[in-house]
């Protein structure tokens, strides 16, 4: 699975993540140096893009929105006319490496539907770009408090984002146990820092089968070693519904990909055939010093062992990477890109796309594994979603999520989920069938005709 080589790594260095802890107990203030000033301007470098966003009417009467900048960090806060005193804090996607920051109301139509549910809701740009989960873990509960500070203290607070939102989610629950009292993350990197080794592996198997070596990366890795790789493994002319193009060598990459993102379930190979490029594209070696910058610095395959392993001895011949930034690899601490104990402190419904090979699904099996290890299951509640593009949900699925979401927190009642660390279950052919929107595959929206119908 996708989060075996790293799980390991970290028990059996557990003695040095131990010293790590009381050696870094001190990194949070340096954090907190950097916001030099009253945080009503953005940091050096950066500007802040946060346009008027109108007012929704509301059971007749027109919400009030904020828009400001705190804590560095542009933020709109919305409430409605008749609020129900409830606090949704909405944790945005990766931006990339650019120097504007924006926040974003929530999407999938839960921003109207939170407001006629008579929530509150309010979303940071947090204070910097890149993929950097400390800025948003800080930057979610900063503007939390200034909330409450300026609004009103909200009788509870809930989460709810994104792909590198989802991270901060669930590092949050863990960083402010008891503060949040229900989470929603969707496509979410609830596995941590082993969504980049998955990047790591894809590259380093793919340059093994074809025998280009190319690691660390060149300049030139897209527009000369990559096109080399795709034409030896039969890629270049792979299409989700085409014919397959692959040889042996390029089936057993793909293999190893479906193996190491989830395991065999609906639909992984037109995924394949959709992300295979991609996945090039994003594992580069350059780029920064920082992990926020550019985290593929933590990335390992030390001890990972890939399946199949056959027409190709990979297990033999591939290059093996230790995490360049071992320190932030095991530190317990709240870096750039922490990690994910797996000790969530409230209630947890995640949605994430079977199809999904920018945050792969094995992100909900390495978080369900470590939620299990600490004897916290019963907060977690995972639901899988038949399509293939990153967060690709229908307004019925996240509103159906969030309904359920708040039924649970207000009555204990714990709401239904797909197992997704049972392989057989997994690969059943109605897999993911049970929360998928029928409508949306009747549609024909977006990537839902990669999948058989549903029964």
């Amino acid at each position: 699975m996708l989060s075996s080589s790293a799980r390991t790594v970290r028990r059996l260095l557990a003695a040095v993540a131990l010293t790590l802890a009381v050696g870094l107990a001190g990194a949070a203030p340096a954090v907190a140096a950097d916001r030099d000033s009253d945080g009503s301007q953005p940091l050096p470098g950066y500007t802040i893009s946060n346009p008027p966003l109108a007012p929704l009417v509301v059971g007749g009467a027109a919400t009030t929105v904020r828009q400001e900048v705190h804590g560095h960090a542009g933020y709109i806060i919305e409430v409605p006319a008749k609020w129900n005193g409830d606090l949704v804090m909405w944790a945005h996607g990766y931006r990339g490496q650019t120097t504007v920051l924006s926040p974003e109301a929530p999407g999938f139509g839960l921003r109207q539907r939170l407001l006629e549910q008579g929530y509150a809701w309010a979303a940071s740009s947090y204070d910097r770009n890149g993929f950097d989960i400390r800025s948003g873990v800080l930057g979610t509960k900063n503007l939390a408090d200034h909330f409450r500070r300026t609004v009103k203290r909200p009788h509870r607070t809930y989460m709810a984002g994104v792909s590198m939102g989802g991270y901060i989610i669930g590092r949050s629950l863990e960083q402010y146990p008891g503060f949040y009292d229900g989470a929603l993350p969707m496509c979410g990197v609830l596995g941590d820092q082993a969504l980049l080794d998955f990047y790591l592996d894809y590259n380093l198997v793919a340059q093994a089968l074809a025998g280009v070596p190319a690691y660390p990366t060149p300049t030139d890795y897209l527009s000369n070693a990559v096109p080399r790789i795709q034409v030896t493994l039969g890629l270049a002319g792979l299409t989700p519904t085409g014919p397959d193009t692959t040889n042996e060598r390029g089936k057993q990459l793909r293999d190893i990909t479906i193996n190491r993102s989830g395991g065999a379930r609906p639909g992984a190979e037109a995924s394949f055939a959709l992300w295979k490029d991609f996945l090039f594209a994003i594992s580069t070696t350059n780029g920064g010093d920082s992990p926020a910058q550019r985290p593929g610095q933590l990335a390992t395959n030390l001890l990972t062992r890939y399946t199949p392993n056959t027409p190709v001895d990979v297990n033999a011949t591939v290059r093996r990477v230790a995490p360049e930034n071992i320190w932030d690899r095991l530190s317990p601490a709240l870096t750039e890109v922490p990690r994910i104990a797996g000790r969530p402190t409230a209630p947890v419904l995640s949605l994430h796309n079977l199809g999904d090979l920018f945050v792969p699904f094995s992100m909900e099996q390495a978080y369900a594994r470590d939620v299990a290890l600490h004897g916290r299951s019963r907060l977690v509640v995972q639901r899988a979603i038949r399509a293939a593009q990153h967060c690709e949900f229908s307004p019925a699925e996240a509103g159906a999520a969030w309904d359920d979401l708040v039924s649970w927190v207000r009555t204990g009642s714990r709401p239904a989920g797909d197992p997704v660390t049972d392989r057989e279950s997994v690969a059943a052919a109605d897999y993911g069938c049970r929360f998928s929107d029928r409508a949306a595959y009747t549609a024909g929206a977006g990537t839902r005709r990669l999948y058989p119908a549903c029964p």
